[in-house]
């Protein structure tokens, strides 16, 4: 017998019918995978495209907190330049970067070698490593601003009663020649974890018939590192170094936290110059200025390293 189309609608099949063919549409490829990264392209945009649009529109224009200014073309890069304290800062930031990434890159390596041995409560181990890089840096750099303050200084009391040095000791976060020192001692502290873990999975994916070999051909511990070892985690170390390199350069919170720049301008960085002209000194087209200028110097690091990683 025939269904009439009154007694469809009432069954709600003409709906069903409906939502057939969207569920058609939203199955098709182009579709599908387009929406999959939409979210993805929303936070891109809104996260990192629009912010960079609106730093390139500041430091083209003269505009203070609550000034929206005019349109002065790269005098704020020309004036930046002319500044002794962002000529400080360029040195600062790669005396800092690049000491930094060298000790993180050695330690890290000597500490994956070690992490990579066979021994008792080695995963237990393994996750406390990376308490460092879990905790949020603003406490745990707070902790090491009172572990180098200057009246309750626990590497002081320390490395008296070792007799490494001399009581009272130095004042860590106050003397130009010991803040640089103290800024990347915590840098790599909490930088190691990271740049250790990465450099353990690709030891862990070295076959183990490499070092068999090495070992029938008589090279000992060293033999094996420099030539099974080393050759074969180029490409990881390249990588986990240059995400290293742009983390280390654009670091802010622990030189904000525990020097803010000072003494006399000897820690400041890129971005903690930034924030201090443009954020607290309300020049917002000069401290957008301060933070592009960062911008080339990694571009070309990235450069650098990508076309090496390609090449290996």
């Amino acid at each position: 017998m025939a269904v009439s189309q009154r007694a469809l609608e009432a069954t709600g099949l003409p709906r069903l019918g409906r939502l057939a063919r969207v569920r058609e549409w939203w199955e098709q490829e182009h579709v599908f995978g387009y929406s999959l990264i939409v979210p993805a392209l929303a936070l891109l945009v809104g996260l990192v495209a629009y912010p960079f649009g609106m730093a390139i529109y500041f430091s083209l224009s003269d505009y203070w907190v609550g000034s929206p200014g005019e349109f002065v073309g790269l005098q704020n890069f020309r004036d930046i330049v002319g500044n002794e304290m962002f000529q400080q800062t360029v040195y600062n930031s790669f005396v800092f970067s690049i000491i930094a990434v060298v000790f993180k890159t050695v330690l890290g390596v000597w500490l994956a070698m070690l992490l990579f041995r066979d021994f008792r409560f080695k995963r237990l181990i393994r996750g406390a490593v990376l308490l460092p890089w879990v905790i949020p840096t603003a406490l745990s750099v707070l902790a090491w601003g009172w572990m180098f303050d200057s009246l309750y200084s626990v590497v002081n009391w320390t490395a008296i009663h070792l007799g490494l040095i001399n009581p009272p000791g130095p004042n860590w976060l106050g003397m130009t020649s010991y803040a640089m020192t103290a800024v990347i001692a915590v840098n790599v502290w909490r930088g190691l974890p990271f740049f250790a873990i990465i450099v353990l999975a690709g030891l862990v994916s070295i076959p183990r018939e490499y070092y068999e070999a090495a070992e029938v051909d008589g090279a000992g511990s060293w033999g094996r590192f420099r030539n099974v070892t080393l050759p074969l985690l180029k490409p990881v170390l390249a990588v986990v170094i240059l995400f290293s390199t742009i983390f280390t350069f654009s670091d802010f919170n622990i030189v904000q936290v525990l020097t803010r720049g000072g003494p006399v301008n000897t820690t400041h960085l890129f971005a903690t110059l930034a924030y201090q002209i443009g954020l607290t000194g309300g020049n917002l087209g000069q401290g957008a200025a301060v933070s592009l200028f960062l911008f080339p110097m990694l571009a070309a690091i990235v450069f650098i390293q990508l076309r090496y990683i390609r090449r290996e």
